[in-house]
């Protein structure tokens, strides 16, 4: 049996760490979610499981691995396996309205949002909410499942031709479209519930902001690592802990209307930045195979 399990299902993006493990010499298997599994059997695969199925997943395959992925990993916790990103964080990392509930009960400002599950409820959400307005899907990943809206006659309009984003769980978020200062995120990264770094993202307008995706040429995002304030780091690793995140980003905007900082997103699948050594100087998959060495060997008591 090998030392750790990988399980995962986008075909690039993991390469940094696969040669990060491989560098350290860490026994490893790399997993796709697919095929069976016996509920009265299918022991873990290793003593320490690494969970790296993005929420993303649907975009790339209409059979995707999300709910099918939080079942196996809770029956390999169940069969005694440490899970890295486990069945429980999966489930926060698939609902932004669990998302927002949890960031909102640390007492952290956070977009004024309405959840509904039936388009009917749509109209009276954004009344309460006012416009312009983004409608969400509640299962999201790369900015899918987003739509602005700046008028109430807009969105009728895009009701009425069923038009609306629509979400796997059929949850949707009726949200406030908050102005960017300086039209940009804050991606800031955790590791074992402590700051990692942070990143500011600035997208044009965009929804699709991965941190993963961003060098790709054409993309038109832009990148830079930066040095939240003390009480963003705080708020990030608070939210952390509280999620029982091992390793995740958190992203905050900061509202240009009045200057609060409004957290808005949890990434339980932290793919980290493409082309780190020129964003950060630095290579984050190195201190994440760290953490991973420290897990296999508190496995082995």
């Amino acid at each position: 049996m090998a030392d750790l399990a990988i399980l995962y299902e986008h075909p690039l993006w993991f390469a940094p760490l696969f040669a990060a493990l491989e560098r350290r010499g860490v026994d490893h298997v790399r997993l796709r979610p697919d095929g069976g599994w016996d509920p009265a059997g299918s022991p873990p695969p290793a003593p320490v499981i690494l969970n790296r199925i993005a929420m993303s997943s649907f975009l790339r395959a209409g059979e995707h691995p999300i709910f099918h992925a939080q079942a196996l990993l809770d029956h390999w916790a169940r069969a005694g396996a440490r899970v890295i990103n486990d069945a429980a964080v999966m489930a926060v990392d698939a609902s932004k309205a669990r998302q927002l509930s949890l960031i909102a009960g640390l007492g952290l400002a956070v977009p004024r949002t309405r959840i509904v599950h039936r388009a009917a409820d749509v109209p009276v959400a954004a009344d309460a909410i006012g416009f312009p307005l983004v409608v969400k899907a509640n299962v999201g990943g790369s900015g899918a499942g987003i739509a602005r809206f700046d008028t109430a006659a807009e969105l009728r309009h895009v009701i009425a031709a069923n038009g609306l984003p629509t979400s796997v769980d059929g949850v949707l978020l009726v949200q406030d479209y908050v102005p960017q200062r300086d039209g940009a995120i804050i991606r800031i990264e955790t590791l074992d519930r402590r700051f990692l770094y942070a990143i500011e993202v600035a997208g044009g307008g965009a929804f699709d902001l991965c941190p993963a995706d961003a060098c790709v040429a054409g993309s038109g995002i832009a990148m830079r690592q930066v040095e939240p304030a003390p009480p963003l780091v705080e708020a990030a690793e608070a939210i952390a802990r509280a999620t029982a995140l091992d390793v995740g980003g958190v992203e905050v905007m900061i509202d240009d209307r009045d200057g609060v900082p409004r957290f808005y997103d949890i990434n339980a699948l932290s793919n980290f930045v493409a082309k780190p050594l020129d964003v950060l100087g630095w290579d984050p998959h190195d201190r994440l195979a760290d953490y991973l060495i420290a897990r296999i060997e508190e496995a082995r008591g």
